[in-house]
C-alpha cells in the first residue's frame, strides 16, 4: 500500500535548522483522532483537552444510550434514530457512520464555527468519519491514529474493562482488524504501548499542527522545546511507522483464522517494529 505523503505535514529544512512549513489555510485546526475500541483513545484525547486551554473538543450525536458516568452535551448528544435522521436529512452532519451497530455524528455547525474563529478542535472519530472530515477540509484536518501495542494486548485491555459480553469483545477484535486497513488515510500513527510516552507523542503533534495554523506564522521554528516536539512528531509520521501498523494487521489475520488474538508478541518487540523505529 503506498502510503501518504508527509511532505504536507512535516519538512526539515536542509540548512539552519527543522521547521514546519505552513501550507493550505492557516487558523483552523481540526484534530482528528481514531483507534480501534480499547487502545486508549479517550483516555488520550481527555488528558489533551484538559491540559491545553485552546483545544476544544468536538461533542458527537449518537443514537446510542448513555454509558454510566457519561453526560448529555459533554461526552455525547444522544438522539434518537428519528432525530438522527432529521439531521441527515437536513445536511446537518460533516460526517456520520455506523460503529457497532450505532451511528454517530459531528455536525456541520461545530466544524464550521471552529474554522470561522480560527479555532482548534479535537475530534474522536472512527476511520469513516475521520476520512470524510478529511475529504471535505484536506486543508485544515490532520489524521492521528492510536496504535496498541499487539492484537493480544488490545484483547485484554477490552476483557479488563468488564462492559462487554464474549460476543461483543470478538465483534470489537473483527473490526479492529478491519479498521487498521485504513491506516493510509492518516498522517500520524501514535503507539500506545505506554500511555505516558503515548501522550507525549500526541501532544507533541498537536503542537506542531498547532503551530503550522497560526494566523501569519509561516513556519514553525524548531528551537527549544518546540525541537523536542517537531522530533517527536516526526516519529509519528505514517512513513515512519508503516511497519508497526502492519504487524499488528497481520496479527489481526492471524487471529481471525484462529479465532482468537493468540500470543503475538507487541509489534514495538519484533524486528520490524525496532527496524521502523530506528529508521532515520
Amino acid at each position: 500500500m503506498k502510503p501518504r505523503s508527509d511532505a504536507s505535514t512535516l519538512r526539515v529544512s536542509r540548512s539552519s535548522g527543522a521547521t514546519v512549513a505552513q501550507e493550505g489555510r492557516p487558523g483552523g485546526l481540526l484534530l482528528v483522532v481514531s483507534s480501534p475500541s480499547g487502545a486508549g483513545k479517550t483516555t488520550l484525547c481527555r488528558r489533551l483537552v484538559r491540559e491545553h486551554r485552546g483545544l476544544s473538543f468536538s461533542v458527537s450525536f449518537t443514537t446510542r444510550a448513555p454509558r454510566v458516568g457519561e453526560q448529555e452535551g459533554v461526552d455525547y448528544h444522544f438522539v434518537s434514530e428519528e432525530e438522527f435522521d432529521a439531521m441527515i436529512f437536513r445536511g446537518g452532519f460533516a460526517e456520520w457512520a455506523h460503529v457497532h451497530g450505532r451511528r454517530y455524528g459531528t455536525a456541520v455547525k461545530t466544524v464550521r464555527d471552529a474554522l470561522d474563529r480560527a479555532g482548534q478542535v479535537l475530534f474522536d472519530v472512527d476511520y469513516q468519519g475521520a476520512e470524510q472530515l478529511l475529504s471535505q477540509f484536506p486543508a485544515e484536518a490532520r489524521l492521528a491514529y492510536i496504535l496498541p501495542p499487539s492484537m493480544e494486548v488490545l484483547e485484554r485491555r477490552l476483557r479488563a474493562r468488564g462492559t462487554d459480553s464474549e460476543e461483543v469483545i470478538e465483534q470489537r477484535l473483527r473490526k479492529a482488524g478491519e479498521e487498521l486497513l485504513h491506516y493510509n488515510s492518516y498522517h500520524y500513527l501514535v503507539l500506545n504501548d505506554d500511555l505516558e510516552r503515548a501522550y507525549g507523542e500526541l501532544a507533541a503533534i498537536y503542537q506542531v499542527e498547532r503551530a503550522r495554523h497560526l494566523p501569519g506564522r509561516q513556519e514553525f521554528p524548531a528551537t527549544g522545546d518546540e525541537a523536542v516536539a517537531l522530533e517527536v512528531a516526526q516519529a509519528c509520521a505514517l512513513s515512519r511507522r508503516i511497519p508497526l501498523v502492519e504487524a499488528l494487521i497481520e496479527q489481526a489475520g492471524k487471529a481471525g483464522q484462529a479465532g482468537k488474538a493468540g500470543s503475538a508478541a507487541p509489534v514495538g518487540q519484533t524486528g520490524q517494529a525496532a527496524h521502523a523505529t530506528s529508521s532515520p
